[in-house]
């Protein structure tokens, strides 16, 4: 298979994700753990399954605090792994820069065009930085986790990331 083909298809593969997260907030296990699947098998025909396995891991480490804290979903964690598979050892570490930069702009964006509500960053803000802040009432006061108002599709920003990581390795190898 020739480069832009492959390009192609991961470009495809991207942007299926990042329109199933806009409109479901959910990332589906046949398109995160299918593309992981594809991605590790073009690697072992490539001879690079080492550097796509620990890619792998690095990638969904990236996001397993997080998901542990409730702060990114699982769908997230398993795209990214599966972006760390495509991508590889040491290129995952400039997907998992560029995400964090996308997904920084794509929360910014959200908040000013309302389409998110700030009132959990608000409230840690405040619990980290003024020690007379009610947090009892402050937490009391927050929208439920799953309302679509604090949610943020992610999986936009680490579509973005991977594709423009990519974008700037084979520029830079040129």
């Amino acid at each position: 298979m020739t480069f832009p083909i492959f390009f192609s298809i991961i470009t495809v593969w991207l942007v299926v994700l990042s329109g199933y997260d806009c409109y479901y907030r959910r990332l589906p296990n046949v398109l995160t753990f299918g593309g992981a699947a594809v991605f590790l098998a073009v690697h072992i025909f490539n001879g690079s399954m080492v550097s796509s396995l620990l890619g792998g891991l690095l990638g969904t480490a990236f996001l397993l605090i997080p998901f542990l804290m409730h702060g990114a979903g699982a769908g997230d964690a398993k795209m990214f792994g599966a972006v760390g598979i495509l991508t590889g050892f040491p290129l995952v570490l400039s997907a998992m820069f560029w995400s964090t930069v996308f997904g920084l702009i794509l929360g910014v964006i959200m908040v000013v065009a309302g389409k998110t509500d700030a009132a959990r960053l608000k409230h840690l803000w405040h619990c980290c930085t003024n020690r007379h802040y009610d947090r009892k009432a402050g937490k009391e006061s927050l929208p439920e986790k799953q309302s679509e108002k604090v949610r943020i599709p992610f999986g936009v920003a680490i579509a973005a990331g991977c594709w423009v990581a990519e974008v700037l390795y084979v520029l830079s190898a040129r």
